[in-house]
């Protein structure tokens, strides 16, 4: 070969030219095969069978236990030692320094870790048969503490708070990832035919997480949550325009619907499918919302159960609109209230969040309990990680009297759908630092919360980037002595 030949030969335009067959068949073969690895032309069989709905029902990998969840995210993270883990050793040592070897190789968000202890701020009392262990802050709870489960052994790989709610809620600290109510629903789709099959609720300050936390990463956005306002429409821009009546809008869809159909018979894009679904659900939204966020129907006695004022937004209206959902067969409910970040005065934020939660938390069981609705309905309560043993005080900042971030160690409980109820779980060491009986990690509670809904964690995946993802990543065990 001559100079000018091999030099013709390292170009791109004459690799293309003799190389060209090749890359048209790997164009092709992408083009014949949609995100989810099913071939153009059986997307289109698909398309030709009639609509298609992403949150159609599937059934689980086995038998459940619960078929839908209520997941109270107290965002924040509340102070474990000052409201389920009492810890006597802490209070006998109360303004001491923490021993060195207990916080050796230890970080922490903003105190030094050589800060002095600082014991429970308030008293704790053992409740129902179980004997649960509760503070005085939660009289309500205190009263269905046989249909709990405490587990005081949960622990965390993050430390700050945007990260940490990201991976309780998603499995990863990286937003981009499918969120827990986004894989359930991906999972077993929904037994509701007229609201979404995952609804997102807040309360108090803004999110650390922000929408990361309910977000479908990867997957088709039809299993994303849906945020839902507390007051008014539940969604805005769901009503008709001005002189669209409903025959004219019912028409206007079925057109859009059969160029949609047509489209995802050429293309198979699941997202064409999730825009078919997505305008059949605000058509239907616009009759079945209202119906919803009516609480006129509920009685004295249930509204003043939960401690809420008609017309007026509040976690405890949540906790009804979050029963009322689960009652209309809605699959994922994620209630998140944001307050809990206690550095300073760590007594009083509490003696506030859980004046406003403690009685709609603990209404919410007991009315799902009187209802039949606990057996297969799995609650969820707890932030995104713990406070610390040590006292948080900095004047520059103004903060005394606070606890720092905690991952190491908090408790969360959970109610329901195949729970063993009255039960608590693990158990720290004598200063509520470090988990020295049955750990819980994040990934398996997911594991858990996912089994009890009959699905296996390790087989409900997705295809993304050339590799399988699940919401445990390659971690996470079901939690045994949590099933009922």
């Amino acid at each position: 070969m001559n100079l000018h030949d091999w030099n013709l030969a390292r170009t791109r335009r004459y690799f293309f030219r003799d190389c060209g067959v090749g890359l048209g068949k790997i164009a092709l073969a992408s083009l014949l095969v949609d995100a989810q690895g099913r071939t153009r032309a059986n997307a289109a069989d698909v398309a030709a069978a009639g609509p298609i709905n992403p949150l159609t029902p599937r059934p689980p990998h086995y038998a459940p236990k619960a078929k839908r969840v209520i997941f109270l995210f107290m965002a924040g993270a509340p102070s474990q030692l000052d409201l389920f883990d009492d810890k006597p050793v802490l209070a006998k040592h109360d303004g001491k320094p923490i021993p060195a070897e207990v916080v050796k190789d230890q970080r922490y968000a903003f105190i030094r870790p050589d800060a002095s202890l600082m014991s429970a701020r308030y008293k704790f009392g053992r409740h129902g048969q179980s004997g649960a262990e509760l503070s005085s802050m939660l009289p309500h709870l205190a009263k269905a503490a046989d249909d709990i489960a405490i587990v005081k052994s949960m622990h965390t790989d993050q430390f700050n708070h945007a990260p940490a709610q990201i991976f309780l809620n998603t499995g990863s600290p990286f937003p981009g990832r499918p969120s827990l109510g986004a894989w359930v629903v991906y999972g077993l789709g929904s037994e509701s035919t007229d609201l979404p099959g995952f609804v997102v609720m807040s309360s108090g300050s803004g999110l650390s997480g922000g929408a990361a936390l309910w977000s479908s990463g990867f997957l088709p956005t039809a299993y994303q949550g849906v945020p839902f306002r507390s007051k008014g429409d539940a969604i805005l821009n769901a009503a008709s325009p001005s002189g669209v009546d409903r025959r004219l809008e019912r028409a206007s869809l079925d057109l859009i619907g059969d160029l949609n159909r047509e489209r995802l018979g050429v293309a198979g894009d699941p997202e064409i499918a999730t825009r078919i679904a997505s305008y059949e659900m605000a058509f239907k939204m616009q009759s079945s919302a209202p119906e919803l966020m009516d609480l006129s129907g509920e009685s004295p006695a249930t509204l003043a159960m939960y401690g809420v004022t008609p017309g007026a937004p509040s976690f405890a209206a949540n906790c009804l609109l979050a029963r009322r959902l689960v009652e209309r067969g809605v699959r994922f409910v994620n209630l998140y209230h944001e307050g809990w970040d206690h550095h300073s005065d760590v007594a009083g934020g509490l003696k506030g969040q859980c004046g406003v939660t403690d009685q709609a938390s603990a209404a919410l069981v007991m009315d799902l309990k009187q209802r039949g609705l606990l057996e297969d309905t799995l609650v969820v309560w707890g932030g995104e990680f713990g406070r610390t043993p040590m006292v948080e005080s900095n004047a520059a900042l103004g903060r005394s009297m606070g606890r720092d971030h905690h991952p190491q160690a908090f408790t969360m409980w959970l109610a329901g759908g195949g729970v063993k109820s009255g039960l608590t779980l693990g158990k720290t060491d004598d200063l509520g630092f470090h988990v020295v009986e049955d750990p819980v990690h994040i990934h398996d509670l997911q594991a858990t919360i996912l089994h009890l809904l009959g699905q296996d964690h390790t087989r409900l995946t997705f295809k993304s980037q050339g590799r399988q993802f699940r919401l445990t990543d390659v971690y996470g065990e079901v939690v045994s002595k949590l099933l009922a």
